[in-house]
């Protein structure tokens, strides 16, 4: 079957898009939704402890987001918003600059007296190659003077950077947040790994895709971007132990998932490995290595509303959907929380119902 984009729209009023974060993190709300028995459960986020159990791998995607949207301007006074996407090498970027008719091949401009930058190139697509001039070290230069690149529909100015990073993240890249990893505390992380639930960290860093919306009509013809991704051989050693001894490998968020669909084999077993990925997950889809998912509300027609949809059947995550609009969920980055559970017995074509509460 060839789903169409408009196949996975739903209605969302404008007011429950969250302007701000949570405080405290897991003071979130949590949608609990069973794709084996269609059962759903409305509770906060600290409450995900009464939902893993002893044996479970929870996977988290350990980048940090980068202060990367700078105001710059031109050697004219023209004004030019520049995003930072993916590093080509040491001083090289590719970016999406606005407007971009401003900023041809040799344009070179100003974000202060110690940055300045010049476009080297333009790829099909329209993003711009720039290389970076800077008087010091780049990521301290670019801490001070770069915003973070929240999405257009958070219309508020976020007061505190550290808010739309992870507690644990770490490695400096991502264009956006996985946003999945925000309802944790270091508190609650410490409860879970006491109950016996391993941790195990990935990477993606978060690049143009987040800004892409699907424009083509068949989502067949959509085509994702790039996005680097690493599998250490801890956590490959970590998921692999896990799915021998048939416990679950639960993600935080689309991009644990798309790195952990991306780097295991068709078996669903794991190596150390890093490198670039394009996967696009829509239904018809069968999961490799995720049995369940920590996630956020996303955006209507969007790739990352159709990896849910892969996971949990197109008319019932529209349905889970439907529910959360009208129980006054708070939705995309700032917004609350869904977990997916229950594993689907693909041999005997039954549900089978893992959840273990308590």
């Amino acid at each position: 079957m060839k789903y169409l984009k408009s196949d996975f729209y739903y209605d969302l009023p404008e007011e429950l898009i969250a302007q701000t974060p949570a405080e405290p993190r897991d003071s979130s709300r949590l949608l609990v939704y069973n794709r084996a028995t269609g059962e759903m459960e409305h509770r906060v986020f600290k409450d995900v402890t009464e939902y893993l159990k002893r044996g479970d791998v929870l996977v988290v995607n350990n980048t940090k987001v980068l202060p990367a949207r700078l105001y710059a301007h031109t050697a004219n006074g023209g004004a030019v918003e520049v995003l930072l996407l993916k590093r080509e090498d040491k001083d090289r970027w590719q970016t999406l600059v606005k407007p971009g008719k401003k900023c041809r091949i040799g344009t070179k401009l100003s974000v202060n007296d110690r940055l300045s930058l010049e476009v080297e190139g333009i790829t099909d697509s329209g993003e711009r190659i720039v290389r970076f001039f800077y008087d010091g070290i780049f990521e301290e230069i670019l801490d001070e003077a770069g915003n973070m690149p929240l999405p257009p529909y958070i219309k508020k100015k976020l007061e505190d950077k550290n808010r739309y990073q992870t507690v644990y993240a770490k490695r400096d890249g991502s264009a956006a947040a996985p946003t999945a990893g925000l309802h944790f505390t270091p508190e609650l992380l410490k409860t879970i790994k006491d109950m016996g639930v391993e941790v195990a960290e990935v990477l993606l860093h978060v690049g143009l895709g987040t800004f892409r919306p699907v424009k083509e009509d068949v989502i067949t013809d959509h085509k994702m971007h790039s996005e680097y991704y690493e599998v250490s051989a801890q956590s490959a050693e970590i998921i692999n132990r896990a799915k021998r001894d048939g416990r679950r490998i639960i993600a935080v968020g689309t991009t644990s998932v798309r790195t952990l669909e991306s780097a295991c084999d068709e078996n669903g077993n794991l190596k150390e490995c890093s490198g670039n990925t394009q996967i696009f997950i829509y239904p018809p889809y069968k999961f490799k290595c995720v049995d369940a998912l920590i996630t956020n509300f996303h955006l209507p027609e969007s790739t990352l509303i159709m990896l849910v949809a892969a996971m949990c059947g197109r008319e019932e995550i529209l349905n889970v959907y439907k529910t959360a609009v009208n129980e006054r969920y708070r939705f995309f980055s700032f917004g609350d929380a869904m977990l997916i559970v229950g594993r689907i017995d693909e041999d005997k074509e039954k549900p089978q119902d893992i959840v273990d509460k308590g």
